[in-house]
């Protein structure tokens, strides 16, 4: 049994570019960055991060374009795919890309690059919020042996 598949979770380090093959097909390329964090024998801390090319095709490739900016968070689903072709120089070029087959957008996030925790109120408006439901739970004491499992 073979098994080609990648899921990545990170953040957009470009603009999404959204393209049309000569077949009419939509094409919308980006990357994602990923960090790992870890400590080396000495207890100092070390970080990595790596790049991964995603290329997205249809009706998802346009609302990647629509939706998703440089910063934004997303996950990726898809498999590992390379490319090589000839560069104009004569030498030969490869492209390792993962095609995805499934991109789920994370957090929207305010302009400071935070999950946005409120929606925001208009300026001016001093209304107060709105009171929070609150769920009253009954006050009992539960025995054990009574629980039938």
């Amino acid at each position: 049994m073979y098994l080609n598949k990648a899921i990545i979770i990170g953040n957009l380090t470009r603009d999404p570019e959204l393209k049309s093959l000569p077949s009419g097909l939509r094409v919308t390329s980006f990357s994602l960055a990923t960090n790992s964090v870890w400590r080396d024998k000495d207890g100092n801390k070390k970080e990595d991060t790596q790049f991964h090319n995603i290329v997205v095709f249809g009706k998802q490739a346009e609302t990647v374009a629509q939706y998703l900016r440089k910063g934004a968070s997303a996950l990726v689903e898809g498999r590992m795919q390379t490319r090589s072709w000839d560069a104009n120089d004569g030498t030969k070029k490869y492209r390792t890309e993962v095609v995805a087959d499934r991109v789920q957008f994370g957090p929207r996030t305010s302009g400071g690059g935070a999950p946005s925790a409120a929606p925001s109120t208009p300026a001016g408006d001093d209304q107060p919020a709105p009171p929070v439901d609150t769920i009253d739970y009954p006050e009992e004491n539960i025995n054990v042996d009574d629980i039938p499992f």
